[in-house]
């Protein structure tokens, strides 16, 4: 986990520096960050919604 998190560290570093404008830079950043805001709130469903299931036996 650690390591793929470097590479992709590594990666966006070399994209900000290389983006024509603010605009690009605004967008490689959300970019980057909205899957893993998407993975956190599946998780925070997930277990939500097992916790309510076993309240209800």
């Amino acid at each position: 986990m650690k390591t793929l998190l470097f590479l992709q560290q590594i990666d966006i570093e070399e994209k900000l520096k290389n983006a024509p404008d603010e605009g690009y830079q605004i967008g490689l950043i959300l970019g980057s960050f909205i899957p893993f805001i998407i993975l956190v709130g599946l998780a925070y469903w997930m277990y939500y919604a097992a916790k309510k299931r076993e309240k209800n036996l």
